[in-house]
């Protein structure tokens, strides 16, 4: 008997090809917004390879509310991409991210730079882990030290993404930052693009792609203590059309031309960067890596709970939540996309175990866990309806507005 299983009191869901649950489920009622008739009797097709349906569970810790949203990837009129408010350093709600990017269903994604430890300094809104949407790496992940959300399980890490690779199949994967910034007669490393923060003695890149909020918070904390103070070792070089423009001891703030750069240094990243000059030529490259290799269209931050159909050793069984979580099987070409409501006598929520088990049984064999309590939202748009709207009940009483997203798009 599978871990969901017996959450379940015996009941059992599978989920195969076309995204059907083959078992029963018991459909929750008071909803964020209206579920045609169809759902009442299971799941309503919201667009080609695309199927959504609420859901019940029984626990031994009381009702859980959810809702799931099941893709067929080997439908070629079917796909997932990263959904954003348009900058790294920003925040929307899932519903208007979901319908300004045209998508049939988003659920929130990665945990994010939520507030502030160091005086002075605002939150960015920028994401935990890496980005990429339609191919264009956006930014890599923070120290591990630097994250904001639970611990990690261990053998997981901030560079973790739930991704999908050109082969058009979702997947696992990691992303790692390299680059570098080359001048005549130097060079150094560049470990980071566009993060909220860098690493120790470290050198990122920020673009466009950042937005207008201020740089400051990349230079506070360690690698190991996200709340350490900031940085006094620090220098900005701005690069453009490949010459410096202009150097200074502090991260600035302000929106980043398309033909610019962004170079910022902390501790003997400054010292480096301290050596170039207003007209010195500089050459900036850089990727994002996946470390099985396979170049990926898509991919957000994400903590894995299960691979290869085996949980994640060590996952929590004690804190019961709201959750958003991501699984994966048939070789990467169904993917369900589930949120369960939590914090509330209507719905108790599940812990990290549980939320395993219960991708187990909708057929994962791989899963991730993504940002959950207040930020936990699903929004969808059935046929006939011009938007996306919220389906669950966010535990906050409103959408949080988030960093980032999965978006489910059909053609």
């Amino acid at each position: 008997m599978s871990a969901i299983t017996g959450v379940l009191g015996g009941s059992r869901m599978v989920a195969g090809r076309g995204a059907r649950l083959l078992a029963v489920l018991l459909t929750c009622g008071a909803l964020a917004s209206p579920i045609p008739a169809a759902a009442q009797d299971g799941e309503v097709v919201i667009g080609p390879g695309v199927s959504y349906r609420p859901f019940q569970l029984s626990t031994a810790h009381g009702p859980v509310l959810g809702h799931v949203v099941t893709v067929d990837l080997s439908d070629p009129n079917a796909k997932l991409g990263l959904l954003h408010p348009g900058s790294v350093a920003a925040k929307d709600e899932i519903a208007d991210q979901t319908n300004a990017a045209g998508a049939v269903a988003g659920v929130n994604g990665d945990f994010f730079n939520i507030s502030e430890e160091h005086p002075g300094v605002v939150p960015t809104s920028s994401s935990v882990g890496p980005e990429i949407a339609g191919g264009e790496a956006l930014k890599g992940a923070v120290p591990d030290g630097q994250r904001f959300g639970p611990a990690l399980p261990e053998g997981t890490s901030d560079e973790d993404v739930f991704a999908v690779g050109i082969d058009g199949r979702a997947r696992l994967s990691r992303l790692s930052v390299t680059g570098s910034a080359i001048w005549p007669g130097g060079v150094v490393d560049v470990e980071g693009l566009n993060q909220y923060a860098l690493p120790v003695d470290g050198v990122g890149a920020y673009t466009d792609d950042w937005g207008e909020v201020s740089r400051a918070r990349s230079v506070c904390g360690t690698d190991t203590d996200r709340s350490a103070p900031c940085s006094t070792a620090t220098e900005e070089v701005v690069i453009t059309d490949g010459v410096v423009r202009s150097e200074t001891d502090l991260p600035g703030a302000g929106p980043i031309p398309d033909d610019t750069v962004v170079l910022v240094g902390r501790e003997a990243g400054d010292a480096v960067l301290e050596a170039l000059d207003p007209g010195d030529p500089v050459r900036v490259r850089t990727a994002l890596v996946p470390a099985d290799g396979m170049p990926l269209s898509f991919a957000v931050g994400a903590t894995p709970i299960m691979r290869d159909g085996t949980p994640i050793p060590g996952l929590d069984t004690a804190e019961l939540a709201p959750r958003t979580a991501a699984g994966i099987g048939d070789d990467g070409r169904l993917v369900h996309l589930v949120v369960v409501d939590g914090r509330s006598p209507a719905s108790t929520g599940l812990n990290l175990a549980e939320t395993a088990g219960l991708l187990t049984d909708l057929g994962a064999t791989d899963a991730v866990n993504l940002d959950g309590g207040g930020s936990t939202t699903m929004a969808v748009r059935t046929p006939g309806t011009p938007l996306a709207t919220v389906r669950n009940a966010p535990s906050d009483g409103e959408q949080r507005p988030v960093a980032n997203g999965i978006g489910v798009f059909t053609r």
